[in-house]
């Protein structure tokens, strides 16, 4: 319930404005400010306005929403009306679970919000971590169950069943190994219908059996970018699969189980460092290298594809020869289209200086030491046919400047 006594004046001025047909500016206001008016208007059921209010917050504050994640994601579960920001939020979760599922706030989660997340077919998570987690989140919800079911009655097994009654559906029984079966759901069967229960035998003993139970579909998991370390892989599935598209110079996209190409780690930022020696150690005379970074304090993914790769130079730099290297700024959050700028003069696409890291162009697209910090990072317009940043980014001298919070360097190639 929201206390009246909390309300500022700005508050009270945007509800009453917006009561008596006023226009509601929100340019001068933070992102908070606007979150909990939205809640407000939720609460004193404004529908129209708390609606408006959370398309500005997905178009214009998807940075602060995300630095905000998991308090965001407790609140707007409280209020079915906020359909919008709760797929907004659930499309990161189904490729990002860890940011839920293993929060400390895991076992407050909303019941809706727990089914709305299991019920996707495109959770990337395995099944059985999903069951176990269900169970745990049943059990919280219960404090006086104790933690092993081998000392509960038959009252403890029902009590859990009902406090799962609406999610145990959503969950892919017939897509967990015997093993699974065997030593995490078969100690609470008795949460189960026993009609499904005998088919999940069934299945286990013969695949071919019939079964009157209803099957679900296994969710779609995306072949992995990379295992989540210190932060979140830079690229998703989606990106790979547009990356590869343009490779590959297709003009159609491929879609993520369309994508023909592997991906294969060779650096990571967080893990091996940002430095040029980092990069000349775990790069030198690769080829077929895609490169992306995540640009500090923006949704910006910012990357390039070389296919020749670099050689680390004894004494002076030197530029090599390429016709299919590209530069881009892929989709992502607040970014509503991606940018693909292929080279225009190839024999400088490439640029091998010993004291940069990945180069692109006559710094096109430059990394210098430790590009994590100081702006040490940079775009420009000169050897490929387009600016990849936005134009409000550039200085008098053509330069656009930024930092990374993460970037990856992978090895591409064409799946057996």
């Amino acid at each position: 319930m929201i206390n009246l006594k909390n309300f500022t004046i700005q508050q009270f001025e945007i509800i009453i404005k917006y009561i008596y047909g006023g226009v509601v500016l929100l340019e001068n206001h933070n992102a908070s400010f606007i979150f909990e008016l939205m809640l407000i208007a939720c609460e004193f059921l404004f529908d129209e306005l708390a609606k408006f209010f959370e398309a500005h917050l997905i178009e214009t504050k998807a940075h602060w929403l995300r630095l905000n994640f998991t308090r965001i994601y407790q609140k707007i579960f409280q209020n079915n009306e906020l359909q919008k920001l709760q797929k907004w939020c659930n499309d990161i979760v189904a490729k990002y679970p860890d940011k839920i599922f293993e929060s400390e706030n895991f076992s407050s989660l909303q019941e809706n919000a727990l089914v709305s997340l299991i019920s996707r077919d495109d959770l990337q998570m395995e099944e059985i971590k999903i069951w176990n987690l269900v169970i745990e989140w049943g059990i919280a919800q219960n404090p006086g169950l104790a933690s092993n079911p081998k000392s509960w009655s038959n009252e403890s097994f029902l009590s859990l069943k009902t406090t799962l009654q609406n999610i145990l559906p959503h969950i892919r029984y017939f897509q967990m190994s015997s093993d699974d079966i065997n030593n995490n759901v078969q100690p609470y069967q008795q949460i189960l219908d026993k009609e499904l229960w005998d088919d999940i035998t069934k299945k286990l003993m013969s695949a071919d059996q019939q079964l009157s139970s209803k099957i679900l579909p296994p969710r779609v998991i995306l072949a992995p970018i990379l295992p989540t370390r210190n932060s979140e892989p830079v690229i998703n599935g989606a990106h790979a699969a547009e990356i590869a598209s343009w490779v590959d110079r297709k003009t159609e996209i491929y879609s993520v189980m369309d994508n023909p190409y592997e991906f294969k780690l060779l650096l990571r930022g967080t893990r091996d460092g940002f430095t040029k020696d980092s990069f000349w150690r775990l790069c030198d005379k690769q080829t077929h290298l895609v490169v992306v970074m995540k640009v500090k304090g923006t949704d910006e993914i910012l990357g390039g594809y070389n296919p020749i790769g670099w050689d680390k130079p004894v004494k002076q730099v030197f530029f090599k020869q390429c016709n299919d290297s590209f530069i881009f700024s892929l989709k992502n959050g607040t970014i509503q289209n991606s940018i693909l700028s292929r080279v225009k003069y190839p024999k400088a696409a490439i640029v091998c200086d010993m004291n940069y890291a990945p180069t692109f162009g006559l710094s096109d697209l430059a990394m210098r030491e430790h590009f994590d910090q100081h702006s040490n990072c940079w775009n420009c317009l000169d050897s490929y046919e387009k600016r990849i940043r936005n134009e409000t980014t550039f200085d008098s001298y053509g330069f656009s400047f930024f930092s990374v919070e993460e970037y990856e360097i992978f090895h591409i190639s064409k799946k057996p």
